[in-house]
């Protein structure tokens, strides 16, 4: 039997120093420095932050998931899932550990697709964590359907020329460059005519147009970029894989993408359940308490239970794309993951909030913003409801129909068949009688 449910001892000792080093000198960047992960190290925070990711490096910890000609360990998904469990505590943890969101799809596309000059241009320093960068591909009036793509890139002599509209372009306002989707033919199917484009931010005719944020955040103050492509001039090199190739680079950097959101959220909700039985432990109320009542037992272990079974489920799916080295043969697993992810994090940071009372409500908690994340996890990446049509699509490619009008499982026809198979034993038990 192959099944095994243990880390080897050697990864769980380095996942055991991951978790000390992010609660005792990670998260208090958290609250220093908030919202500014994304924002290039300079001053003070280059002076707290580089050495703990030197410190990551030395423990070879440092983009675990890339392989070793990258800068990585190769240790591969499974592995990575057990650290972003511990690293998912942290908005500054993933950047100190070099595996941040948007930047590993990033870097993961550039590193299978790009040219040596763009990958020493731009990924190099992009795995270095001394640039950030950004992916713009959702349109304002597209949202999920791709193939209603409008932004051109157009070729002029020895340049290509971008023009459109792009939406939620995350973290445009502090990245150094930009993956621009774009449509390069629109005589053929979408899915043939779209091509991707490494664009500098300060390439002229990149207007960032407004920095649309969150709930909660101050108007024109956030990471989602509203973009204007107006004449956009790029060399012929910007081109990142080949003319027309832009769909199949996106599911490459969109499957990674989804797998590792999910990972993360596994560690967020696990420390909502971690607060949550801090508190049922601390508070009393009505003579006992609050881990006495009934119904805050009922949050507990609702929150272990869908956090065990999303836990597993991520897990596995990490294992697979490792055994197959393929996203699409995992895509129905990983847009199963994207269909819980949303729900798991929202229903225990739910809970954990109405165990907090009145305070769970403030902003001197978290739980308001998890319940934020866990709706932005509905939309990045593809809303849920796409990614279940894909699930149930895919789902009924293994399911054919009924042979008749009655269903496979109808009791009387196969109690008619069950009678006729054991015919001989049931006329001797009839004979004994």
């Amino acid at each position: 039997m192959g099944w095994e449910f243990e880390t080897d001892p050697e990864f769980q000792e380095k996942l055991d120093w991951a978790d000390a080093f992010v609660r005792e000198e990670v998260e208090p960047l958290d609250m220093v420095w908030p919202h500014q992960q994304f924002t290039p190290l300079d001053g003070p925070r280059r002076a707290a932050v580089q050495p703990l990711k030197e410190e990551v490096r030395r423990q070879g910890l440092w983009a675990t998931h890339l392989g070793a000609d990258l800068g990585g360990q190769g240790y591969g998904q499974v592995k990575l899932a057990l650290l972003n469990e511990i690293l998912g505590r942290s908005s500054w943890a993933p950047i100190v550990f070099g595996c941040q969101a948007p930047d590993t799809g990033n870097a993961e596309i550039i590193a299978h697709y790009g040219t040596e000059e763009q990958k020493e241009r731009y990924l190099k320093p992009l795995l270095e964590g001394e640039l950030f960068s950004c992916y713009s591909m959702t349109e304002p009036h597209a949202g999920a359907d791709p193939t209603m793509f409008k932004t051109r890139a157009t070729k002029d002599g020895d340049e290509w020329v971008i023009d459109g509209w792009k939406f939620f372009s995350s973290n445009a306002k502090t990245a150094s460059f930009l993956i621009v989707m774009a449509v390069t033919n629109p005589d053929v199917s979408p899915y043939k005519g779209m091509s991707m484009f490494l664009v500098p931010t300060d390439t002229p005719g990149v207007n960032i147009v407004r920095n649309i944020g969150l709930h909660g955040e101050p108007l024109n103050e956030g990471s989602h970029a509203l973009i204007h492509y107006e004449n956009v001039r790029v060399p012929a090199d910007a081109l990142l894989g080949g003319e027309g190739q832009a769909f199949v680079i996106a599911q490459t950097r969109l499957g990674g993408g989804r797998i590792h959101h999910a990972m993360r959220t596994i560690g967020l909700a696990s420390k909502a359940i971690d607060m949550m039985c801090e508190r049922a432990l601390s508070r009393e109320t009505q003579g006992s308490l609050l881990a006495e009542k009934q119904f805050v037992q009922g949050y507990i272990a609702d929150s272990y239970a869908q956090l065990l079974q999303f836990r597993l489920m991520v897990l596995y799916t990490a294992w697979e794309i490792d055994r197959y080295n393929d996203y699409k043969r995992v895509r129905k697993d990983i847009a199963a993951v994207k269909v819980v992810m949303p729900t798991v994090l929202h229903d225990i940071a739910w809970r954990a909030m109405q165990v907090h009372g009145a305070l769970g409500v403030t902003n001197e908690m978290p739980f308001l913003g998890m319940v934020t994340g866990a709706a932005v996890m509905g939309l990045a990446d593809g809303p849920t409801e796409v990614h279940q049509v894909t699930i149930a699509r895919q789902v009924l490619k293994e399911h054919k129909a009924a042979d008749d009008a009655w269903p496979t499982e109808w009791i009387p026809r196969k109690l008619d068949a069950a009678k006729e198979k054991l015919a001989e034993f049931i006329e001797a038990e009839v004979g004994n009688l």
